[in-house]
């Protein structure tokens, strides 16, 4: 009985440090996505201010999400 709770715990830990690494590249990627983003939406103000309002004939479109909570 001891040495399947000893399995089962070096089980778990294994289970652990996966979650945890797994949880660490998501952080990376979600750091590298903002900043991707960050980057489209300022080529996008440029470019909006270049072209100007009045070669639509329209509003310019606003590329800023909604507040996202983090």
């Amino acid at each position: 009985m001891r040495e399947q709770m000893q399995e089962r715990i070096e089980q778990l830990v294994q289970e652990y440090r996966e979650g945890e690494a797994m949880l660490a590249d998501l952080d990376r990627r979600r750091t590298e996505l903002q900043a991707t983003l960050l980057r489209i939406s300022g080529a996008l103000q440029v470019l909006q201010e270049l072209i100007g309002p009045v070669a639509a004939g329209a509003a310019p479109a606003d590329p800023q999400p909604a507040a996202a909570a983090s």
